[in-house]
Order: structure tokens, then sequence, then C-alpha cells
């Protein structure tokens, strides 16, 4: 029984890349029984691979019948399942959400792709940055010259595996409330557009513009934007509001009158020319002396080396060190139940009696699997 708030949840999860195995980490960090369906296959566990934390594998030849059957009796007594391929896959295997659902009328099947289970788009390939291409996410970030793609943190993990994680837990509530389970369609490519809710408001208001880089939370602002130190770090400075303003102005020394008018966009690119002189004076410890943890809203930009080290991770503990891996912690954190990691990243069918036994197999089911070859 693993540890946190999903602990006694049941999920079972199709292997695939990206925002599945981090959809599947999420749920085992909040303690869920997550069992990972792999190909039959050699493949070792790295303690490097930390989206597959805290699973157990069980490999199954999905182009055997028996194999088949496993996964279905598996969903059977499951809470959730989810997949990532593309439409139908399931379906040809056998393993659709019709014939789930006849099995286990309360199971919640989650189904993440990029564009979704139906549209012009359904069955092409894509990455995350052609997902959020369509959204206006990817033209407003960036520089002026080009979009730039924001690593894959807004359509796999944003809009994809936080979503699926969101429409499973909900689809779990409704069911163990109905008794009817049902299919979650995620797209990372409507997950994408959700997350632009807050800017489309800001268009219809007419607050935003669509270049890029001339509005408030898009390096626009010279209050709100990075800039490079004396020792060629960075800093990041977002002092929005006036009183934050104000100190900004307080901690760099800048008297320069134009700064009042710090809501004139049309003075915007010439603030940051001298506000960009005035931090390339000091180093980025010495602007941390002087700013951070203060209402300037200041934080040093740091890499993925310096952050763990940071005085505010290390005292929140926010990266923990497993089997010699920096990974971050499970979260969000919860006062009565916390989460933690289940366990390192499983090998391909490490777990293939132990997990199949939890879930209700007999000794005589396993000896038939591995005689029709289903299991090793």
């Amino acid at each position: 029984m693993g540890q946190g708030p999903l602990s006694g949840l049941k999920v079972i999860e199709f292997a695939g890349i990206g925002p599945g195995p981090f959809c599947g980490m999420l749920l085992s960090d909040l303690g869920a029984d997550v069992v990972r369906i792999d190909r039959k296959g050699p493949g070792r566990a790295s303690p490097a691979d930390i989206t597959a934390r805290g699973r157990r594998s069980v490999a199954l030849d999905l182009k055997n019948p028996a194999s088949i059957e496993t996964c279905l009796k598996l969903m059977e007594t499951a809470d959730a399942v989810f997949e990532g391929f593309r439409p139908g896959v399931m379906e040809r295997l056998g393993l659709g959400p019709e014939v789930a659902l006849a099995r286990n009328p309360k199971l919640v099947y989650g189904r993440m792709t990029g564009w979704g289970q139906t549209g012009p788009y359904a069955n092409a390939a894509g990455h995350d940055m052609n997902y959020i291409a369509i959204t206006g996410a990817l033209h407003a970030i960036g520089t002026g010259d080009k979009p730039i793609p924001p690593l894959n943190l807004v359509g796999d993990f944003g809009g994809g595996a936080l979503y699926l994680a969101f429409g499973l837990m909900a689809g779990v509530i409704s069911a163990r409330a109905t008794g009817q389970g049902q299919v979650i369609d995620c797209a990372m490519s409507d997950g994408a557009a959700s997350l632009m809710a807050m800017f489309y408001g800001f268009k219809a208001s007419g607050m935003w513009k669509e270049e890029r880089r001339s509005n408030l939370l898009d390096g626009g602002a010279h209050f709100y934007d990075t800039y490079q130190c004396s020792d060629g770090k960075w800093v990041s400075i977002g002092s929005i509001e006036p009183q934050f303003y104000a100190l900004l102005l307080e901690k760099t020394g800048i008297k320069d009158p134009a700064f009042a008018a710090q809501m004139d966009r049309s003075g915007w690119d010439d603030l940051r020319t001298k506000l960009a002189a005035v931090i390339a004076t000091k180093t980025r410890d010495e602007w941390c002396e002087l700013m951070e943890a203060t209402d300037v809203c200041f934080a040093p930009v740091l890499d993925l080396d310096e952050a763990p080290n940071h005085i505010h991770n290390q005292a929140r503990q926010t990266f923990v060190e497993v089997a010699g891996v920096i990974q971050p912690a499970p979260a969000p954190r919860f006062s009565g139940t916390p989460g933690q990691i289940q366990g390192p990243p499983p090998a391909i069918g490490a777990h293939d009696i132990e997990a199949l036994t939890d879930w209700g197999f007999s000794a005589a089911d396993l000896d038939a699997l591995k005689a029709l070859g289903a299991i090793a």
C-alpha cells in the first residue's frame, strides 16, 4: 500500500513516453498503486529515468490473446487506466474503452494524445511544440524575432499530464458517487488552450498585443524581465505592483524621473536598456544580497546544477537524491497524508509475479500465463 492521499487507488498505465510517464509519476508519488504494462522485451531500470519512478512493471506480449485477457482482468479491479497511443490503437488490440467498461462499468479510462480522439489532426504525428502552436501559446512565447518552444512544459506536461491526472481523479470521484465510469479524452492541444485562458481574457479586454515582448508578462515590460549581471549570470525581476516597483528603484539606486511612468508602454524599451545597465554593474550574488527574499519580486536565475542547492529549495527539501540522482520531490504537499517516492524506476517485467498476485491472480493463473508465453 503506497503512502499518500491516493493510497488504495489502483491504476493501470500502458507504457509510453513523455507525458504518460509523468502522469504515472504524479499519481504514484501521492500513493496510488500504479502498475505499468510494458511490452515484453529487454529493458533495464535506470535511476535517471525519474518520471518512471514508483511503479511496478508487468511485461506482456500484447499480440498474445492471453496477455490481452490479462490486461482486461487487471482492468476489472482497477479504478483507472490510461494510455497515450494514437486513436484506434487500443481498439485494435482489443483493449478499447468499450470492451474495458463492459468488464468494469466503474472504470475511468484516460486517453492522452496530442490532438485528441477527434478532429482533422487526430491521427497525425506531432510533438509538444506542434500541440501548443495551434493554441496561441507558442506564438506568444519567445523573442521579437521568433517563437521559442518553452521546453515541453506547456504541452506535454502542463497541458497533457497534469490535465490527465486531474481528469482521472475527477472521473474517479464521479464513478464512486454514481457507479458509472467514463472515458477521458485528454488532448495536449486542449490543455494548452485551457492554460491560455487568462491571456485570452487579456486580449479580449485590450490588454494584450499580438507582438511578442510587447506585453506585461512576456518580457515586454522593463519591470518583468531577466537581466544579466557583471559575472554573466542572470536575475529575474517581476516588480509589477507599484509598491514593489518603488522598492526595485530604491534597491537599485535608480533616481531617473523617467522610471516614474511605469505603465507607459512607449517607454519600456528605453527603461529596459537603462535598468540593464544598472544590473550589469554588480554580480548576481551582490544583487541577491540586496534583493533576495524582499518584496522586489526577485530571484536569481539558477541552472539545473544550482537549483537543488538554493537555500529555499534546501529548506523545503524541494529536491531529493535517490540512488545518486538529484530529482524533484513529490508535490504538492499534504499535512495529513504526505506523499513519497514509492520506489525506483522499474526494469521491464520486474514485477510480473508480485504485481499480478497483489491484483488477484492465483498461482494457477500465473502458471497458465507462463505456459501461454504471456509473461516470462
